[in-house]
């Protein structure tokens, strides 16, 4: 079993910003990555609305922008494992287990930034035109559709405020909705139908994306006719819910019943010396900016725990 000061779950823009701000403290921690460095960042094409790195020329890349982070924190001595955490064992407090695939750790302090995922539609062309068409965030991607036509796919909440958002850009927004009424909340509900560039598809689920190279439409079926169509479009949101990667978690944290884990104002969870940042425990914002920020305070949290600690 290695024993660490600090282990990072996850290596999204809070795990990459607590490796900094811990590296930077002399605690040498140790980033788990997970499936994929950079969390959901990593597969958005350009990133426009992180504050110092864009220019008139050039706005990064997802990979592009996880890289620069990557290696700030590996320059203060942060270190990452690409692997997988199966299992932790927090309940006999300080030191903590973490395992993976691969190894076992033993930490005085541990914070969890295992991200959130978009639940997806699962048919076919979804996978395939993510970030050539598809997309699972409107304040992401939004600007790429100036001028274009985009369906958004969803009913509820999330589903009509980005629809909203976007219509600052295309110039249609269709609104996907299996139901023939929305989950939504009323007063947004009426903003939508009342807005001049939102039209709705009630009853329909999309089938497939179709495309070459980039999207080009989507195969709708009417749920009550069995009626199928094909509807041209350049882009297709989705936004059917996220659900936070926290089911490893299970009886270890304290969690809100879509599995957020709990965290407060410092971002502390219930169990002392373990920490959460970013989107495992943020069902809000999921922005890179507030995931930082987030990332950030969990670290300094950390540090000064640990020193407590250590008296």
């Amino acid at each position: 079993m290695k024993h660490e000061k600090v282990v990072i779950i996850g290596s999204g823009p809070a795990g990459l910003t607590a490796a900094l701000y811990t590296a930077r403290a002399s605690l040498e921690p140790v980033v788990i990555t997970g499936p994929q460095i950079g969390g959901q960042i990593a597969i958005t094409h350009e990133v426009e609305n992180y504050p110092g790195f864009w220019s008139a020329e050039h706005a990064p890349t997802g990979p592009e922008l996880v890289e620069i982070m990557q290696k700030q924190a590996e320059h203060f001595g942060a270190r990452f494992v690409y692997d997988e955490v199966a299992e932790v064992d927090f309940r006999n407090g300080s030191p903590f287990t973490v395992k993976t695939a691969g190894e076992t750790y033993s930490a005085d302090v541990v914070i969890v930034t295992a991200g959130a995922s978009p639940r997806k539609l699962h048919i076919p062309g979804e996978d395939e035109f993510v970030g050539r068409g598809v997309s699972y965030c409107a304040t992401c991607d939004g600007f790429f559709f100036r001028g274009k036509d985009v369906v958004v796919v969803g009913g509820g909440d999330s589903a009509l405020e980005e629809g909203l958002f976007l219509t600052k850009f295309a110039n249609e927004v269709k609104v996907i909705h299996r139901r023939d009424e929305l989950r939504a909340g009323v007063a947004l509900a009426n903003r939508a139908f009342k807005h001049e560039k939102i039209n709705f598809v009630w009853d329909t689920v999309v089938n497939e994306v179709i495309g070459n190279g980039v999207v080009q439409s989507v195969m709708l079926e009417n749920v009550k006719t069995g009626e199928q169509s094909e509807l041209k479009t350049d882009g297709v949101f989705i936004f059917i819910g996220h659900y936070p990667n926290s089911k490893f978690l299970e009886g270890e944290l304290a969690m809100d019943e879509e599995g957020y884990v709990l965290t407060d104002e410092k971002m502390r969870t219930n169990v002392p010396g373990v920490f959460a940042a970013g989107e495992i425990q943020d069902p809000h914002w999921r922005q890179i900016a507030t995931s930082v920020g987030q990332g950030c305070a969990a670290a300094m949290s950390a540090e000064k725990w640990l020193s407590q600690r250590e008296g």
